[in-house]
């Protein structure tokens, strides 16, 4: 069984995310100059068995995608040209900053590491791929 890897995309930096060999725990791994993401990404799954790649899908509460989608889709389109044998999903990434934030409230973090948007967008990531590691055991 190999990792899940989740991105939480932003137009500055990219949040991270990884989960454990046996898909069980997100575990947050790093945040990347999103200009640097695509080869990032690339050395990633040649030095880790990937088994699936999640991208957060930015939607408004009215459910349509927002403008940071026109920035994914170029990313996306260029990745499934260089990596055809994993999998690119998308999922809802909505409320993820709020709960970013919440957890790092609830960890007992200070304001000034509260104020680190390159945590918050790890935290994210690891957030996005939690929710889609749970949702999968619940159809098990």
């Amino acid at each position: 069984m190999g990792r899940i890897l989740a991105i939480d995309y932003g137009r500055k930096r990219t949040g991270i995310a990884v989960s454990d060999a046996l898909q069980i725990i997100a575990n947050g791994l790093t945040t990347v100059p999103t200009h640097e993401l695509l080869s990032f990404v690339l050395e990633y799954v040649k030095k880790e068995p990937v088994e699936r790649i999640l991208i957060g899908l930015p939607k408004r509460m009215d459910n349509t995608l927002s403008e940071n989608m026109e920035n994914i889709e170029p990313f996306v389109f260029s990745l499934k040209k260089r990596i055809e044998n994993i999998p690119i999903e998308y999922v809802d990434e909505r409320f993820t900053s709020v709960i970013a934030h919440r957890t790092m409230i609830d960890a007992g973090l200070k304001k000034k590491d509260r104020q680190n948007k390159g945590l918050v967008d790890e935290i994210s990531a690891t957030i996005i791929l939690q929710t889609y590691l749970e949702s999968k055991r619940s159809l098990l």
